[in-house]
């Protein structure tokens, strides 16, 4: 049994130490995500605030057979940050700035050649992340920020893991237009988090 599972039964008997502990341990992961779709540091805290609110008032819902816990996060975090948008037109600001917000995140994977070229001009590599729709950012950043399977990332989105691996080929092909490259994207190369910033 993971420390998740520890920590929900202990909340699921209202323990408030195991709520205490499920909330810090997963906040600043939740804001950086909420942060890195919506380029906003209110509303990012707010979907944050929102999504464990939410979390650990409706543990009972949590299904581990169907999701990991930080899976099922996720998911409520992206619904909550969709309704946002929804509501609020956003400004585009470079993507570059929500990488320090902290928080932990997922075992990053290697940058792929088309960034690595780009890693010096930041700017340039997040405003084209970021001119990307809606869609598209959210498969780049559960990806590649969070590390999650495309498996994952359609149960996150509610959608076929085939449509999922087309956003993330698609917003591939994009990236690499914009940022003039003929290098082919490989899928296990690219991370948008703590090595771009190194």
């Amino acid at each position: 049994m993971t420390s998740d599972h520890i920590l929900i039964e202990r909340w699921k008997a209202r323990d408030q130490q195991a709520a205490e502990a499920l909330y810090n341990q997963y906040n600043k992961q939740i804001f950086r995500l909420a942060y890195g779709m919506l380029m906003n540091l209110a509303d990012a805290e707010e979907v944050m605030q929102d999504t464990l609110l939410y979390a650990l008032s409706n543990i009972q819902r949590y299904d581990s057979n169907k999701a990991s816990f930080q899976t099922w996060l996720h998911k409520i975090a992206v619904s909550r940050c969709r309704d946002k948008r929804r509501r609020k037109q956003l400004a585009k600001i470079p993507l570059w700035t929500w990488i320090d917000k902290g928080g932990d995140a997922a075992e990053p994977q290697p940058l792929p050649e088309y960034l690595a070229i780009a890693q010096d001009n930041h700017d340039h590599i997040w405003q084209a992340v970021q001119s990307l729709s809606p869609k598209l950012v959210e498969v780049i950043i559960l990806r590649y920020w969070a590390g999650h399977t495309f498996r994952e990332i359609a149960e996150i989105l509610d959608c076929p893991l085939p449509t999922a691996q087309s956003r993330a080929q698609f917003a591939h092909k994009k990236l690499r237009a914009m940022l003039q490259s003929d290098e082919p994207i490989r899928d296990e190369q690219i991370h948008l988090g703590r090595e771009i910033i190194k």
